[in-house]
């Protein structure tokens, strides 16, 4: 029974420690100031309540409106598709958001059909404007080290601006992004292995 104690208590200190290894990273990824003139801005989709942004979607318009009032040569890629509840696309709710904020609906490219953060990088790649060299992704603060780390493994070096996360849902947040990052590390991973046995 001692045994079985030790390992039980072995297991809980390494997964305490990997808990803190994962914050430790999602920290120092938002604490990175976002550099004036970007080309562009990829900006994360998040759940729709029929045509309502989520507060967390809410945050992320804000910002990335914030960061385009200053910047008026940035454009945006509003990235996301239309789930289950959900009466438009979150690219159509981001670009709704924007246009109220006053930015020009020339600034704004939508890509709709993402369901994922992974896809929202894979399909936004291919709207980026030619010739375009600097961008970064606007997602709420716990999404923006993993963004970070899938748009690396699609090629593209995109730093994060990160958005405030509700409190309201920011110890699920947080919950869920440790496991979402675990899944990605895993994902890399096997790539990586498959490449090499390739």
């Amino acid at each position: 029974m001692g045994k079985i104690n030790n390992i039980m208590l072995i297991a809980a200190i390494l997964g305490v420690v990997y808990i803190g290894f994962l914050h430790v990273n999602i920290q120092q990824a938002i604490q990175k100031k976002a550099p004036i003139h970007a080309d562009y801005l990829i900006v994360l989709g998040a759940q729709v309540r029929g045509t309502v942004p989520s507060l967390s979607l809410q945050y992320r318009i804000n910002t990335a409106a914030e960061y385009l009032t200053s910047n008026k040569s940035t454009v945006a890629i509003v990235s996301g598709g239309q789930g289950n509840g959900e009466e438009i696309s979150e690219a159509e709710a981001m670009k709704r958001g924007l246009l109220k904020n006053g930015i020009e609906e020339s600034r704004i490219i939508m890509e709709d059909r993402s369901t994922s953060t992974y896809e929202n990088i894979k399909y936004s790649k291919q709207l980026i404007p030619e010739g375009a060299k600097k961008g970064f992704l606007v997602t709420n603060d716990f999404h923006v080290y993993r963004a970070e780390k899938i748009a690396a493994s699609q090629g593209l070096k995109l730093q994060g601006i990160a958005a405030d996360t509700p409190k309201v849902v920011l110890v699920k947040s947080y919950i869920r992004e440790y496991l979402a990052i675990t899944k990605f590390y895993g994902t890399e991973l096997l790539r990586r292995i498959k490449l090499i046995d390739g």
